[in-house]
């Protein structure tokens, strides 16, 4: 019988993840292990299945019908599976509801169960990211009546009660630049607002609310005048007729995502806060959708990583399998080392996000919140590819072919650099925290990761961020000559970061005779930590004009 090579094998998400577990151990207080193992075991059991069950289906994509047999607008979108079970497995795990629960590990318990449900959501987290979102910026903004209307929905342990919220920005004129937004906000003869325009990127249209930028009639141009409103999309049971669905996106991946473009035709909506100053308003979405980003972002590279590794004891070629063979053994070992150092930065995160939220945290840490998040999203978004791509590069041919599900993690890992805030547009960001903060909040917490590190490894990192410094510094002289490099910059302050937590982790590991972490850091530190770029100007103009 002809030789056909054995697939690779998903053990049990949860079960098998050695890095989920010791965050788990070492973050967590025992009793409340209990209640949170049975959900993260049911949210890996669910993982594991669904991947069995696309590996045994046709892929699907969402339906669109905009008109009925009778010419009747219906609008109607027809869900995939995985989509169909979202808000059932949402509210039986507590997704949105755990990370709202009064007490400092409220947060890590909810991504922790993100980190495990993603892959196997069909990107059904990127409306729940949303959600959250819209359910800290409405506890930020004060209102206490959109509040009490939608927050009991939005962090709903009840299906039948659970709403997500999507988040309408993206227009045709802009993307980040929403300043160019377009929307009209309109008072009715009854006082009632009404939005009137075109939204161009709606990925969660299949919900039931938005907050939503918009420009109040009468006010003038430019981003500070926008205002954020709530709208709510349908009314008893169905869409609400002011919301026209021109077409879902043909996108490169996130094939079940129903991504739509709209127009808003009199839609009625409530002013979350004053009637300017929306993009501020609508800051606590972008930070948490942040957060999600990064964690699905790490979640893609896990897999990835996870099948790479299994399938690396399955294949035979040249006489031997590949684990056995000297090169890919150390191309598997890179992609380990990368994935683990992002996931050390990416779910410290959480941790600092519960004692802000809780209000445990020093001036210090809530600065340091500020200026992780855009970095943890903006180096996982690309690191996320990178991976996924080497990943498939391990399966030859197979890795190549569509049925064998391993090309949709490349496809779609390419959104996390793009979806809230593209890499340069993080970057950016970054620079601004850095002028109202400073670099001394990151700086404190870098010193506090290597306290137990091996001094070889902290005169590594400590370097790394000396030259960041420098560079800052001598950067100053000009904004241009600073953006210009605030990529390579960022990165740099990232994976610093990233390798300081990675030490902190290898020496509490080490003290439990687990060497794994401190052979990943320093394969990680081996990579480099400094993507610092000096271009000349005049170089890159010649180069681009």
């Amino acid at each position: 019988m002809a030789f056909l090579q054995d697939p690779p094998q998903l053990d049990h998400p949860y079960r098998s993840d050695r890095l989920l577990l010791d965050l788990l151990d070492r973050h967590l207080p025992t009793e409340r292990r209990e209640a949170l193992d049975a959900d993260l075991d049911a949210l890996g059991h669910y993982a594991l299945k669904a991947w069995q069950r696309e590996r045994a289906s046709t892929p699907k994509k969402p339906l669109f019908t905009a008109w009925d047999a009778w010419g009747r607008r219906i609008d109607r979108i027809e869900l995939t599976p995985a989509w169909q079970e979202g808000a059932w497995l949402t509210t039986r795990h507590a997704l949105l509801a755990a990370g709202h629960e009064a007490h400092v590990h409220a947060r890590l318990e909810q991504f922790a169960r993100v980190y495990l449900y993603h892959v196997a959501s069909a990107f059904y987290t990127c409306p729940l990211a949303m959600t959250d979102g819209a359910a800290t910026a409405l506890k930020a903004s004060g209102n206490a009546a959109l509040g009490e209307r939608a927050l009991p929905h939005f962090l709903s342990r009840d299906p039948e009660a659970f709403w997500l919220s999507g988040q309408w920005m993206t227009e045709t004129a802009g993307g980040s630049d929403v300043g160019r937004t377009e929307t009209i906000a309109r008072r009715d003869a009854d006082g009632q607002w009404r939005l009137y325009g075109r939204k161009w990127f709606s990925s969660a249209v299949v919900g039931e609310a938005a907050l939503a930028l918009a420009r109040p009639e009468g006010a003038g141009p430019g981003s500070r005048a926008l205002a954020l409103f709530y709208v709510e999309t349908t009314e008893h049971g169905r869409r609400r007729p002011e919301i026209l669905i021109d077409r879902l996106k043909d996108k490169l991946g996130t094939h079940e995502l129903p991504t739509a473009e709209i127009h808003l035709d009199g839609l009625p909506a409530w002013p979350v806060g004053e009637l300017a100053h929306g993009v501020r308003q609508i800051a606590p979405v972008l930070n948490i959708t942040r957060l999600w980003n990064a964690v699905c972002a790490l979640a893609s590279m896990s897999r990835a990583v996870a099948l790479a590794r299994d399938y690396a004891a399955r294949r035979q070629a040249f006489g031997r399998p590949l684990i056995e063979q000297p090169l890919h053994v150390e191309t598997l070992a890179g992609l380990v080392a990368e994935m683990e150092a992002a996931f050390a930065l990416v779910l410290a995160l959480p941790r600092l996000l519960g004692r802000v939220e809780q209000g445990l945290a020093t001036p210090h840490e809530a600065a340091l919140l500020r200026l992780l998040t855009p970095l943890a999203k903006l180096w996982t978004g690309k690191l996320a590819v990178a991976v996924c791509s080497e990943a498939l590069e391990c399966f030859g041919g197979a890795g190549y072919i569509e049925d064998t599900g391993l090309p949709q993690l490349l496809r779609d890992a390419q959104v996390y650099p793009i979806w809230e805030g593209t890499t340069n547009v993080l970057a950016l960001d970054v620079l601004r925290v850095l002028e109202a903060d400073g670099i001394e909040p990151l700086r404190q917490a870098i010193a506090a990761w290597l306290t137990n590190a091996a001094p070889a490894a902290a005169q590594v990192v400590q370097g790394a961020l000396d030259a960041a410094t420098c560079w800052l510094e001598g950067h100053g002289a000009t904004r241009e000559r600073r953006e210009a490099g605030a990529r390579g910059f960022a990165f740099t302050l990232a994976r610093s970061a990233a390798a300081a937590l990675l030490a902190d982790q290898a020496a509490w590991a080490k003290s439990r005779g687990d060497l794994r972490p401190g052979a990943a850091l320093r394969i990680f530190l081996a990579h480099g930590l400094d993507r610092l770029t000096t271009l000349d100007a005049a170089d890159t103009r010649l180069l681009t004009a």
